[in-house]
């Protein structure tokens, strides 16, 4: 799919992947909303940094956990551009959590990752699905991670809701075939404000990958374009790590 002129909606679109994505995507000639939740300014900059480079931007408010707000957001695009015709499901949270802390993973925590991480994911799936499906083409991209391959993360609840976004993906592939493509990046270690606090750890842990190096914003984003383009793809979990899971 040639990505010029296509309509893009970028969940979490202000900051780290999503950020990069957005500016990726104009890069190609989309027109990009910039949804977010809390980071009004940070989206607010990715959209005029767009607009004032020729493209074509728009930053809005959703939390993506909560249907009604989804669909407001989508109906206000739709509204604005006409169409939506793809979606980077990018809006992610976690709690740093130790591992052998079980109490610490409390009910309130499991519904907060679910709610954001997956269920966020299907009802912004679900409310670009008729667009798409009336244009009889649509790509989506849901971000997933290498804690819901290896079981490992920032936490238990983060972890299992990754690997829940995966399932998601192949199932949601199944769902809006033939019509729309779903796939699923999963990035490995990246240089985001997730490390925020501890860089040191994770300029320790670079040497030790394949690649000797840490992903970038910007590497995670180039594949999510590649992954959008790609006709001939449907279903797939593709890891961008570094060879940190070999």
């Amino acid at each position: 799919m040639d990505l010029k002129n296509k309509v893009a909606l970028v969940t979490g679109g202000g900051t780290g992947i999503g950020k990069a994505t957005c500016f990726a995507l104009a890069a190609r000639g989309a027109t990009v909303a910039v949804n977010y939740s809390r980071s009004k300014v940070d989206a607010e900059e990715t959209a005029q940094i767009i607009n004032n480079e020729g493209g074509r931007a728009l930053a809005i408010r959703a939390d993506v956990s909560q249907d009604r707000e989804v669909r407001e957001m989508v109906d206000t695009i739709v509204g604005r551009f006409g169409t939506i015709d793809l979606l980077v499901n990018n809006a992610s949270i976690t709690r740093h959590i130790s591992f052998d802390d079980l109490e610490a993973a409390t009910e309130e925590v499991w519904d907060e990752l679910y709610d954001v991480n997956v269920k966020g994911m299907f009802f912004c799936a679900r409310a670009v699905a008729p667009f798409m499906k009336s244009n009889k083409q649509g790509a989506i991209v849901n971000l997933g991670s290498i804690a819901g391959q290896t079981g490992l993360g920032s936490s238990l609840p983060y972890a299992v809701s990754k690997a829940a976004v995966h399932g998601l993906t192949k199932s949601l592939a199944r769902a809006l075939a033939p019509n729309i493509r779903v796939n699923c990046v999963v990035p490995g270690a990246v240089a985001t404000r997730w490390w925020s606090g501890r860089e040191e750890q994770m300029m320790k842990l670079a040497p030790n990958l394949l690649l000797q190096r840490i992903s970038t914003p910007e590497d995670i984003a180039q594949f999510i374009c590649t992954a959008l383009e790609q006709e001939a793809m449907t279903g797939q979990i593709i890891t961008v790590d570094s060879g940190q899971t070999l």
